[in-house]
């Protein structure tokens, strides 16, 4: 029997649990108590993490699921809770073939190219607001969270004036400690409104995805709105905390700061770095094995649950040699940060391509940026699903 429960509580705000580092060094894979008490798995290691994520004996349905940890213990109790039409994500194929079908074709790196002009000049109208407006600034409401918000509102055609809107739902919904009840309203909220919003694009659609969508006819009023729900949530969720944490590294690591601000060539491979180092995927993804499998040497049963942890897999240094050390000229290629096999994230290319683009723009910009606080004064998401920073106080 293990005693060993999902450890999240960090040491260091850049830095995974040292538990979960020290398990990593022990095994790739380790028996874990859920929050209900049921004995399932926790996975550390970078193959081991691949071959859960890529294997289709694992479903992704949350219905069955333990809860990880004692804060989501309450929702995983609420018995009216059913998954929504359209919520792709927490769903297996067949099911989840048929949406993602519909969706690839509007990621296409091809199209996502085609956005960077438009991603350029919102990050350099933020940075013009910025510079009017003197420092110090909170970089997250004026840098990290606007520039992915309204890429993001754009694309799918939300009005951006509605944004508080879903941000505030948003926040409770990744907040690891937020009541069943609240959760339960953030999501009826931000629904009721989506779902008003895809009634009207039927009477006076745009030149946006969802109009695409609703044109194409393959998906009901209710699908329509758990996808537009789904998509905008990751679509400024993740990026923005990204941006966020990103220059927060960076302005406590000089050195790697000047290699992103001053050389173009290493852009593109430090942002894959900083995916790699930072993970924000701060919980799971949780998977719930459908039959009797082996993983690394290990009989997992049917319904039996494993929690990947990212973080671990990410700095598996049989993988990533150094890869405790933040380095933006070393190759960060193969890291799941955005997760893996037919799971993996569908907008990772709109999210590469903001952060190619913002983060040199912001520091050649500010050449003098710097931290309005100390380190240890800039307020961590240390319980929330998606990792990062709550404020960032900048000036320069």
């Amino acid at each position: 029997m293990s005693d060993l429960t999902l450890p999240i509580d960090r040491q260091r705000p850049l830095d995974p649990p040292d538990e979960i580092i020290e398990l990593s060094r022990q095994a790739p894979i380790h028996r874990m108590r859920y929050a209900d008490g049921h004995l399932g798995w926790l996975v550390t290691g970078y193959a081991a993490a691949r071959a859960v994520l890529a294997d289709p004996r694992f479903s992704n349905r949350p219905e069955k699921m333990h809860p990880p940890i004692p804060a989501r213990m309450e929702l995983a109790q609420k018995g009216e809770f059913r998954l929504p039409p359209g919520m792709f994500l927490r769903t297996d194929p067949p099911e989840h073939t048929r949406y993602r079908k519909l969706l690839t074709g509007q990621f296409t790196v091809r199209r996502m190219k085609m956005l960077e002009p438009r991603i350029e000049e919102i990050t350099d109208a933020c940075l013009d607001d910025m510079e009017a407006a003197g420092g110090p600034v909170d970089l997250v409401q004026a840098f990290a969270l606007p520039i992915p918000s309204l890429v993001i509102c754009e694309l799918l055609g939300v009005p951006y004036e509605d944004r508080a809107r879903f941000h505030e739902d948003a926040k409770v919904l990744v907040n690891l400690e937020t009541k069943a009840e609240d959760a339960l309203a953030a999501l009826g909220s931000t629904m009721g409104y989506l779902h008003g919003l895809i009634q009207r694009k039927r009477k006076e659609p745009g030149d946006d995805l969802l109009s695409g969508l609703i044109e194409g006819g393959d998906l009901n009023d209710e699908e329509l709105t758990g996808v537009a729900f789904l998509l905008l949530v990751a679509g400024h969720e993740t990026t923005a905390n990204m941006l966020g944490l990103g220059t927060f590294t960076l302005l406590t690591n000089p050195g790697q700061l000047a290699a992103m601000r001053d050389d173009p060539s290493v852009v593109e491979n430090g942002v894959e770095e900083l995916l790699r180092y930072l993970t924000i995927i701060h919980l799971g993804p949780f998977r719930l094995a459908l039959e009797d499998l082996e993983i690394e040497g290990n009989l997992i049963k049917a319904g039996e649950m494993v929690a990947v942890s990212l973080a671990a897999a990410n700095r598996d240094p049989s993988r990533f040699p150094g890869g405790e050390t933040l380095d933006v000229t070393r190759p960060a290629g193969g890291h799941m940060t955005f997760g893996h096999g037919i799971h993996q994230c569908l907008g990772q290319q709109l999210a590469r391509a903001e952060m190619r683009i913002a983060y040199p723009a912001l520091l050649r910009r500010f050449p003098a940026l710097r931290l309005a606080v100390t380190p240890e004064e800039v307020p961590m998401r240390s319980h929330m699903s998606i990792y990062g920073v709550h404020r960032l106080p900048v000036t320069w």
